[in-house]
């Protein structure tokens, strides 16, 4: 009788547990390093939410710590997580690729994340956005809307896989097109991209996709002013004027983080270089402007469900 009451003790616990995103039955510890602070637009912000989702969702006990930079400092900071018991670590950036390169063997009952980078091993991972599709899309919808026939570009490094997609997507949409493209070689380099902006705007630019998550706000806030069109980066941005904002190019940070730390937690998780794309629900487009046509809406939604049905772009169908 007793051993038959133990069987159903350990039948109900497994049912109870059917679907519960935890590896055990310890309340898991996540940390989160970022280069700069959590208040910082986008990027930042996204990441912290992220954090946050991660603690709600899953019941997770979360740290983060901002302004962590340099290898001395994120060795004081791993270290500080190790001592609080976290053992699953999202460093909020490319930069962190190579300070976990150097470090990970010291810490090998960690894991690490981070993104953009080609580096991994037994507790490194790199999550990469798939974003050559969604800057397709953006750059259809800046094409059609162009009135000058002239749009621009303004983005942070020549590899954001965006970019390509944005000029491929223009000239999809019409191929004689004017695309200028410039970059400022850094993410927060404020002043250059608005330096940029102007001398695009004085060629006769009338749309932009600001590319740079540090620096696409101010820039926005300039076309706004100016009477132009702009396509929003990293998040939706149709709160900066729904009139200027035509859509927004969306990398959805916080689900993908709760969805990595989901699968970690279960133990369904291996490491590598993990992409994602509008597939996988973390890529998409925002709310679109009242500007833009109804029948083009329509038009741009279904490429995009065919895209994530079949894998491929209007170009290649």
């Amino acid at each position: 009788m007793k051993k038959l009451l133990f069987v159903l003790f350990a039948v109900a616990l497994l049912v109870s547990a059917c679907g519960q995103p935890v590896k055990n039955l310890a309340k898991p510890k996540v940390g989160l390093l970022l280069p700069e602070t959590i208040n910082e637009p986008v990027w930042g912000s996204e990441g912290y939410k992220g954090l946050l989702k991660i603690q709600s969702a899953l019941n997770a006990d979360v740290f983060y710590k901002e302004n962590v930079k340099t290898k001395s400092a994120v060795k004081e900071a791993i270290t500080d997580f190790e001592d609080k018991g976290v053992t699953l670590i999202f460093g909020h950036g490319s930069e962190y690729g190579p300070l976990f390169k150097d470090l990970h063997t010291q810490f090998p009952d960690l894991d690490f994340i981070y993104f953009n980078g080609t580096f991994t091993a037994d507790n490194v991972t790199s999550l990469q956005f798939e974003s050559h599709a969604m800057g397709f899309f953006g750059g259809m919808i800046a094409a059609k809307m162009s009135k000058t026939n002239r749009i621009g570009v303004i983005a942070a490094f020549d590899w954001q896989p965006e970019v390509q997609g944005f000029i491929e997507g223009a000239k999809y949409q019409k191929p004689d097109i004017n695309i200028n493209v410039r970059y400022t070689k850094s993410w927060g380099n404020e002043k250059k991209a608005l330096k940029i902006y102007k001398e695009m705007e004085a060629s006769g630019v009338d749309v932009y996709y600001p590319a740079g998550d540090a620096f696409n706000i101010p820039v926005i806030e300039a076309i706004k002013q100016d009477g132009h069109y702009a396509i929003g980066y990293i998040s939706d941005q149709s709160d900066l004027g729904e009139a200027t904002v035509l859509t927004s190019t969306i990398q959805d940070i916080g689900k993908l983080y709760e969805k990595v730390a989901a699968e970690y937690m279960t133990g369904n998780f291996e490491h590598g270089i993990k992409s994602y794309d509008f597939q996988d629900g973390v890529i998409s487009l925002g709310k679109f402007s009242s500007e833009v046509p109804k029948d083009f809406m329509v038009e741009i939604n279904k490429a995009i469900e065919l895209y994530k049905l079949t894998g491929k772009l209007p170009s290649h169908l």
